[in-house]
């Protein structure tokens, strides 16, 4: 059986992988013309850890980025509302890690060519369109100087993200869901941030949030981090970020300007950034099927989700897993998609869901309905701390990645 892969990112890198764990060659088309380490930080959860060290990269992921020891949740004012103990501090059996998400894509690429050889990974092929018959299917693609190139598969699998043209061609008439979220991401040098090994959570979305997190120790020297931020707002009416365009300051800074506590200023945070990047928060809503004979989807362009709770790429490289298994076992393509579909679509569109209306992050949005968005004397006044731990449970419950210490 040929297998032709359709993007390589983190989603068609791992599945890859796990085919060639299973014996099963493949051959891997990427848009882009030179597969480079680009992005800023990402976070890997304990079930992202848990495939990856199967496919045998934790080692050079661990080495690459940080390991989180808490999360924890502040209001706009910088006051504490939650703190949790994260990865293997919290039980888990594996880490939760902060990384340079070009980091975790030069891992993976790296473990790619070595195994399968780089004659497997074919840049500079943007998929164009596709036609499948009863034997096989005819996949259509163009370099950048236009030159078109045909390629034969017995099954084809789409890992070409958020914009798949693969899934266009099921869903022709689909549309990006924008809710009005904008986000702007950054990194940039800082001293530690409370324990150095912190992922904070500081606000909401609806009067302005930051998401906060160190990705690189002792980038300069000096015992500075590389420090990741996310900052995100929802405004009535804002046009939707362009993916393109650099991010500035001056279009998200009035939001927090206010924001210096005794323990992090903000303002500083963001204007000491190496570089910003614009985007909007978006994702899909959730499709009846992913598999169409000898083609079915996978990652983002199978479930697009907010990037929210750091789930995105783990529900990829679990897609992976189980896609090679069935794969592996079933007696052609169309039987081995149609099982993987049956078993990753409804779980995702759960996430895909929860990610929209009760996120992790929901903690906050819900101490700020209690406070009326206003300063409080002590968070124990508005909700309890078991509370509290049940909302973050609940969240990890439906995400998938709830304490397990035998399998997360």
């Amino acid at each position: 059986m040929t297998i032709a892969i359709v993007g390589a990112g983190i989603g068609g890198l791992s599945l890859a992988l796990s085919l060639h764990r299973h014996g099963l060659p493949c051959e891997i088309f990427e848009a882009v013309p030179e597969i480079r380490e680009i992005g800023v930080g990402i976070t890997l959860l304990p079930h992202a850890m848990r495939e990856l060290t199967q496919l045998g990269v934790a080692p050079q992921l661990e080495a690459e980025g940080i390991e989180n020891l808490e999360s924890v949740f502040f209001n706009r004012w910088g006051q504490f509302i939650y703190r949790e103990a994260r990865g293997r501090h919290a039980g888990y059996s594996f880490p939760e890690l902060g990384i340079r998400r070009g980091k975790l894509h030069g891992v993976l690429y790296r473990a790619v060519v070595e195994r399968l050889g780089a004659d497997r990974v074919h840049p500079d092929q943007r998929c164009v369109g596709l036609e499948q018959d009863s034997a096989g299917v005819n996949l259509r693609f163009h370099n950048a100087a236009g030159a078109p190139n045909t390629v034969r598969a017995d099954a084809v699998v789409a890992c070409d993200g958020v914009n798949s043209a693969v899934r266009r061609q099921f869903y022709p008439g689909e549309r990006l869901a924008f809710g009005g979220i904008n986000t702007w991401r950054g990194v940039t040098v800082h001293s530690p941030i409370l324990t150095g090994k912190s992922y904070l959570r500081i606000g909401s979305i609806e009067t302005g949030k930051m998401v906060i997190y160190p990705i690189v120790d002792n980038v300069d020297g000096k015992g500075g981090q590389l420090v990741n931020w996310v900052a995100e707002i929802r405004r009535e009416g804002d046009a939707m970020n362009d993916w393109n365009r650099p991010g500035r300051p001056e279009d998200f800074l009035d939001i927090f300007q206010d924001w210096r506590f005794d323990w992090l200023d903000v303002p500083a945070l963001i204007t000491g950034a190496r570089s910003i990047f614009e985007y909007p928060m978006v994702d899909k809503d959730p499709v009846p099927r992913w598999t169409f004979e000898r083609v079915t989807l996978l990652g983002d362009a199978a479930h697009p989700m907010y990037p929210r709770g750091s789930n995105g790429s783990a529900q990829a490289i679990i897609d992976a897993r189980e896609l090679a298994q069935q794969l592996a076992t079933a007696p052609s393509a169309p039987v081995a998609f149609s099982a993987y579909e049956n078993l990753r679509l409804a779980t995702t569109s759960r996430i895909v869901e929860a990610n929209r209306t009760m996120p992790p992050d929901f903690i906050n949005i819900k101490v700020d309905e209690l406070s009326g968005g206003k300063p409080f004397r002590h968070i124990d006044d508005l909700i309890s701390q078991d509370e509290l731990r049940r909302l973050s449970d609940e969240y990890k419950r439906i995400a998938g990645f709830s304490v397990d210490p035998g399998k997360t």
